[in-house]
């Protein structure tokens, strides 16, 4: 069971809000990211996909979404400006013609190199005690599904 507020606290205070405080991280971290991959020519969550298809390739585009918690109008977009680009390419499988995978050009095969330097690079940049790097990613994780948790059982969620 969830602790309750106490009831000599405002719960309205900004300052206490869990969605401020993400959402300032979020853009904040969000800035870090942007300066180091200008350099590669990739947004942030275009960034996203490479990292799915680097950790496995082909990947079917319904796959990237599931792993990113994308829908497909937001995906879309992603992957034709990485296609565009000539980091990947969209390839019907034989088997069935309305599944498309994506797969990686050698192009976007060897920006991994590149993009090996970001991970450390962030943390520099943040300044922050890995350990805590670590901790903060399994309360997020932790967050993130009990989020998902509650979506799915609000009526009309599990889409």
């Amino acid at each position: 069971m969830a602790a309750a507020i106490p009831v000599d606290e405002n719960p309205l205070l900004l300052e206490r809000q869990v969605c401020f405080a993400l959402a300032v991280a979020n853009r904040s971290v969000l800035r870090i990211y942007r300066r180091l991959l200008d350099p590669l020519g990739l947004t942030h969550p275009q960034y996203l996909v490479m990292l799915a298809l680097w950790e496995s390739e082909p990947r079917a585009v319904k796959d990237i979404g599931r792993v990113l918690q994308l829908d497909s109008a937001t995906l879309s977009p992603l992957l034709k400006r990485l296609e565009a680009n000539g980091l990947i390419e969209r390839r019907r499988r034989g088997d069935d013609e309305r599944n498309v995978d994506i797969v990686l050009t050698d192009t976007g095969r060897d920006l991994r190199e590149q993009a090996l330097a970001i991970p450390p690079a962030v943390v520099d940049a943040l300044g922050v005690d890995w350990d805590d790097l670590i901790e903060l990613h399994s309360v997020l994780t932790k967050v993130n599904a009990a989020a998902l948790r509650a979506e799915q059982k609000r009526p009309g969620g599990g889409d």
